[in-house]
């Protein structure tokens, strides 16, 4: 028998001598005053003497920690859910013997709550001089000490509740996560977004260029799609008169993993009517700041690795074609010529090009040489109508079209256009997306007849926003993966 077996096997036996001594193992409810944490923020700065004269009688439950036994006195640890701790103190002659005898039943993980007069001890500790003491919940399992046994990341993503017993590193990351959402939605509710919700199994996955998961409906006899992005039913509501919408979602796309790429995750998609792209940078730079402050007690700067990025407005706006160009480093006369697009892809060993396109190859050169290198937050605007099939045409080439991106850090964090609301020329997007999917693109848009009907009946002009949460996340915690920041990454099978 290994040791992890025999440490169960002692544990469950404690369990059993208790319900044979009448002591339920998992009670149903605590009632109590503080956790530890609330302890030590309200009554930290009492001295032993204020605390002595105060006389205040508090009820604490938490994980226990460390048990420590000195003769007829013993000695919990409790924690709260950030690992801040209370010390308890339990005199024999005080208690009695039954709550010394379920003591000796206790073991590190087990949940309980102390009953006492707050004091501080002669060491300075700030204790609870517990009278009482109740078992919440027993742990048959130990827990990990100082994380032996889950060195393995993937374990800690499989086993995140461990993780975060034993990370204050990764309950910090989850902390920020929760306040950059809430900051996010606190934003858009300022400015009158009316937060809504969107399917998200759709009979034609729309709104992105992804390969979808595809799922079927028993009672309707049909193929469903998990959706890839909520875009196309957010602009549906754009012509029912919502002029400011926004959903913070989830979306999932049937494609690769990387540190980058999870295939479900979380974005922000806002709709904003009367308003275009240019206008939706500056909210970028505000929202973004203002979450990154938020989030980040104050801070509107982020350590990324090995970098200190600067997240105060206002950030460098480029063209693809001028990224490129300043940033690629190409020769200016190579960016609108196919075939030099094309040799200078091969230079770098890339093989042949997946589309020959200009846009296509534009954009892969983009990938390949700027994008690594836009570590401070840079928008880049302009891209090619043949990867744009939502956005406007700029009115001065017709090439390319009223979009952009944000990057910082080397990734892209946000997407966004100046909508396009011509019905017609919505259709003969999707039909070029139809010939790029006859073509092979598994990626390519479907014809969604349903939306381009919405359109014929008026869609203000308007400007919408994509944002990742997970890389927002991952910037302003340091995280080198995205499975870092999202609770239960989807991992293989054991």
């Amino acid at each position: 028998m290994s040791e992890l077996e025999v440490q169960i096997e002692n544990r469950r036996a404690k369990r059993d001598r208790l319900r044979e001594r009448g002591v339920d193992p998992y009670p149903t409810r605590a009632a109590y005053d503080l956790e530890p944490g609330a302890v030590c923020e309200r009554y930290g700065d009492r001295t032993a003497e204020q605390l002595d004269e105060a006389a205040i009688p508090l009820r604490v439950p938490g994980r226990v920690r460390a048990h420590r036994t000195h003769g007829k006195a013993a000695f919990l640890d409790i924690s709260d859910q950030a690992g801040i701790k209370v010390q308890v103190l339990l005199r024999r002659n005080q208690v009695g013997e039954d709550i010394w005898w379920l003591l000796s039943q206790l073991d590190i993980g087990d949940y309980v709550l102390a009953e006492g007069l707050l004091i501080r001890t002669r060491t300075g500790e700030l204790t609870v001089m517990a009278d009482r003491l109740v078992l919440l919940a027993k742990a048959t399992r130990p827990l990990p000490e100082k994380w032996h046994g889950l060195a393995d990341r993937e374990e800690r993503y499989r086993r995140r509740y461990l993780d975060l017993l034993n990370s204050p590193e990764s309950r910090r990351r989850f902390v920020v996560r929760s306040r950059a959402i809430a900051a996010l939605r606190r934003f858009l509710l300022d400015l009158d977004f009316l937060e809504v919700e969107t399917p998200m199994m759709q009979a034609i996955p729309g709104g992105a260029a992804a390969r979808p998961f595809v799922t079927r409906h028993n009672a309707l006899d049909m193929d469903l799609y998990l959706r890839i992005a909520p875009e196309l039913y957010l602009k549906r509501l754009l012509v029912g008169g919502l002029h400011r919408v926004f959903e913070i979602n989830r979306n999932f796309r049937n494609e690769g993993i990387s540190t980058r790429h999870n295939p479900e995750f979380t974005m922000l998609e806002f709709y904003w009517a009367y308003s275009d792209y240019e206008q939706l940078m500056e909210i970028t730079e505000q929202m973004v700041a203002a979450v990154a402050a938020e989030a980040n007690e104050g801070r509107a700067t982020c350590g990324f690795r090995g970098e200190e990025i600067d997240l105060a407005p206002t950030w460098p706006r480029y063209s693809v074609r001028d990224s490129l160009i300043e940033i690629g480093g190409l020769d200016a006369g190579a960016v609108d010529d196919e075939a030099a697009l094309a040799a200078e892809l091969a230079k770098h060993d890339q093989g042949a090009p997946r589309n020959v396109a200009y846009g296509n190859l534009l954009m892969e050169l983009f990938d390949l040489l700027v994008e690594p290198k836009l570590i401070q937050p840079t928008f880049i605007h302009g891209y090619p109508i043949e990867v744009s099939p939502f956005a406007k045409l700029s009115p001065g080439d017709p090439r390319f079209t009223e979009r952009f991106e944000l990057f910082i850090g080397g990734m892209e964090i946000a997407n966004a256009f100046t909508e396009l609301n011509d019905p017609d020329a919505q259709a003969d997007r999707f039909r070029q997306q139809l010939r790029a999917r006859e073509g092979g693109d598994d990626e390519a848009h479907r014809f969604d007849r349903d939306y381009v009907e919405a359109l014929q009946y008026g869609m203000p002009p308007a400007g919408g926003l994509g944002l990742g949460i997970d890389r927002l996340v991952m910037l302003l915690t340091d995280a080198s993966s995205i499975r870092d920041v999202i609770l239960f990454p989807l991992l293989r099978p054991r």
